[in-house]
């Protein structure tokens, strides 16, 4: 092998071993082709909100915490 198809080979590795990284926590993201960030892995579809969008839904993080709390005997868990 030439020092070319080594440093491909070994880009290939680096990136297989992100990809088998990401895999392990069931969790993707990626940036649509509007802009928007997307979540992979939450469901059968992204979920796919704007940067503003993310934000707001991230500050209240707390809250939805304890809603959750609040309401555990309602909610239902899917496996």
């Amino acid at each position: 092998m030439n020092e070319e198809e080594l440093t491909e080979l070994e880009r290939l590795r680096r990136e297989n071993e992100a990809l088998k990284k990401s895999r392990a926590s069931g969790l993707t993201m990626k940036v649509s082709e509007k802009g928007a960030v997307s979540v992979y892995g939450l469901g059968r579809f992204p979920v796919t909100l704007y940067k503003e969008q993310w934000e707001k839904l991230l500050a209240m993080s707390e809250g939805i915490k304890a809603f959750i709390a609040e309401n555990a005997a309602s909610l239902k868990v899917k496996e």
